[in-house]
């Protein structure tokens, strides 16, 4: 059986000016960064009038080492439309250095539904990363700088919120001491580095609409407080001009193609645990303006990314999904039934039944909560068994869900075709899209909300200290907007061991801080970190190029 990155290698793949015409982009428009990658200038979305098509929303169950394959089954939907007929258009996030080379690898899609250059897009791409970490770590050099150079702005050095950022999963630096070794190399104090896809930076540059409003949001960045506690700003630091000078080309989306030569967006990559886990607003605007079909995605399971991509992302941009896809395997469903990963091969009713309502709560949320059209696709593996897929299908239909099983990691978008046809119908149907909460809720009320609408909690319990944080914030003016949970993603909960659908319990919340760039509230519950650290085998040690520069070991 061929891996992933073998499939990848094999394929012929299309001149990038090819799949820009294929999806209407007039030449004048694209940036080639070699053959097979380009950037697409943003006044494409100025001066085509075309209506905006139809958006697909990709989301899953939640995730156990088991898998899942939104990212596969988000690439094989679109060539499964392409397959029916249909002008479809891609929009996914990019992959982080720290999966890559952790524990969960890339982020392309697999076997034969993923983007390619695969190799490209999970290591350096175009460079979007690496400019946000510039543009991230600008700012911090300039807050110390400014310090050092006599501090007109009184900024307390023990109330600095700003940390620096690296794209990588390094445990090592999640606190460290800087501006050691006397007065001429800063003022000594504690400080920290975030994996760049927590930098707020990233989740500015995904909900920027324009440069402009990357340059406004910038300048809106809490860095930290003064000596008397208001806050201090980027704008204070006049950062956000050389900032936005670093991202102006990283804003342009990055145009690629799928397997089968359907045209992909692959543009930002927030987390969903930590950060709003969607790819950008300019580039799913554009999936919208040039296909009759945007098919796009959202991190980790529904709890997390679905929920921000919802409350956050589409409340910013003005977005509505006319149909969301839930991802489900059979073998993940028994694990979160109780059953371990070495027997997830053997027919097990026991522990489908059991964890069946994971998927279920996942659908009434979409459908119940937010009021939008939602189907179940079941990645098909060889191992489940007819039994274990009809009860899949009774339960889903109990609540008025069709399921639908999807083959695109073995036959790429003719595996896809039979979701394809479900999402058109989906599509026509009319729904009645809603917020799990309103804006002008107090901050503990949202997070009330969304951990008893949404996770299914019976309440929440905040610390004394983010309760502090809350009144300050509050207080500051920044009690109006959407909030941000960061959660583990491996539960309801934020108690990573309890699978399945757990009930009564409730959410901690330990820390919140501001985002006002991004335009958000951040929660922090149970143990959940901005900077992961690799794993005791991390996949880096499976990863080789040979002398010719063919790369092996990329999943």
């Amino acid at each position: 059986m061929k891996t992933d990155i073998e499939i990848a290698q094999a394929t012929e793949l299309e001149p990038i000016s090819v799949i820009a015409s294929r999806a209407g982009v007039d030449e004048k428009y694209i940036d080639q960064y070699g053959r097979y990658k380009a950037k697409v200038d943003l006044k494409l979305l100025e001066e085509n009038k075309r209506p905006d098509g139809k958006l697909i929303l990709v989301t899953a169950i939640t995730p156990t080492p088991a898998g899942e394959g939104k990212t596969t089954t988000t690439v094989g939907l679109a060539d499964g439309l392409r397959r029916i007929g249909k002008n479809v258009v891609v929009a996914l996030r990019e992959p982080s250095l720290g999966p890559v080379f952790g524990v969960k690898g890339g982020a392309a899609g697999g076997g034969y539904a993923q983007v390619v250059p695969m190799e490209d897009i999970n290591l350096h791409f175009t460079g979007d990363f690496h400019a946000i970490g510039a543009a991230n770590n600008l700012l911090a050099a300039m807050i110390d700088n400014h310090i050092y150079q006599g501090n007109a702005l009184g900024i307390d050095p023990r109330r600095i919120t700003w940390r620096r950022c690296v794209d990588m999963n390094d445990r090592q630096l999640r606190f460290v001491l800087d501006g050691l070794g006397g007065k001429a190399n800063g003022m000594p104090r504690e400080d920290g580095y975030d994996i760049t896809v927590a930098s707020e930076i990233m989740a500015i540059l995904c909900l920027a609409s324009s440069i402009t409003d990357l340059k406004q949001r910038i300048a809106r960045i809490v860095i930290g407080y003064n000596w008397s506690g208001a806050p201090v700003t980027a704008g204070q630091l006049k950062a956000e001009g050389a900032m936005t000078a670093l991202l102006k080309d990283a804003l342009k989306p990055n145009l690629v193609q799928t397997l089968e030569g359907t045209p992909a967006f692959v543009h930002g990559g927030p987390f969903a645990n930590i950060a709003h886990g969607c790819n950008s607003v300019i580039a799913t605007r554009m999936a919208l303006r040039l296909g009759d079909y945007a098919v796009t995605e959202a991190g980790f399971g529904a709890d997390l990314g679905a929920e921000k991509f919802l409350d956050i992302k589409c409340r910013y941009a003005g977005l509505k999904p006319d149909a969301v896809v839930i991802v489900a395997t059979i073998r993940a469903l028994k694990m979160h039934g109780g059953a371990a990963k070495t027997e997830l091969t053997d027919e097990n009713l026991d522990a489908l039944i059991r964890g069946l309502p994971n998927l279920l709560r996942h659908v009434a949320n979409i459908k119940d909560v937010y009021g939008l059209p939602v189907v179940v696709a079941v990645n098909r593996f060889p191992t489940d068994t007819q039994a274990e897929i009809e009860l899949v299908i009774e339960k889903c239909r109990e609540l008025g869900v069709n399921t639908v099983l999807s083959e695109v990691w073995a036959k790429g978008g003719e595996g896809g075709t039979e979701l394809a046809e479900e999402v058109v119908r989906l599509c026509n149907e009319k729904s009645d899209f809603k917020f799990c909460y309103d804006t002008e809720d107090k901050i503990k009320d949202k997070i009330n909300s969304i951990v008893t609408r949404i996770y299914g909690g019976v309440g929440v319990e905040f610390t004394s200290e983010a309760s502090r944080q809350i009144r300050t914030l509050e207080k500051l003016g920044y009690g109006k907007l959407p909030v941000c949970m960061a959660k583990t993603q491996y539960s309801f909960s934020d108690d990573a061991s309890k699978l399945g659908a757990p009930e009564g319990f409730t959410v901690t919340v330990r820390n919140v801080k501001i985002s006002a760039g991004a335009g958000f509230v951040v929660a922090l519950t149970g143990e959940i970190m901005t900077m992961p650290g690799l794993p005791k085998s991390p996949a880096a040690e499976r990863i080789d190029v040979d002398e010719n520069g063919v790369i092996s070991g990329l999943f």
